[in-house]
């Protein structure tokens, strides 16, 4: 039995390496083209921009608003 260990496991490592290679490769690529088919038949609804700077402005303010009165609550207590 001449078998040399240090060979048997770095064959070993190396097929371990390169499966998780492929797989990480082909997942990667599926998520890809999940994302295009997506966004392909599902696309984001951009707002208008006359109405979004507004509301954007009173999104922002009620987010103030909210912290503000978060921290004067909890000084409160």
């Amino acid at each position: 039995m001449d078998t040399n260990l240090v060979l048997e496991g770095l064959k070993f490592m190396g097929v371990g390496m390169g499966a998780v290679f492929l797989f990480l490769a082909i997942l990667i690529f599926l998520i890809a083209m999940m994302s295009k088919i997506i966004h392909r038949y599902f696309p984001e609804v951009q707002p208008s921009n006359s109405n979004s700077e507004s509301s954007l402005q009173d999104k922002q303010k009620k987010i103030v608003a909210a912290i503000t009165a978060a921290i004067k609550f909890h000084r409160e207590s």
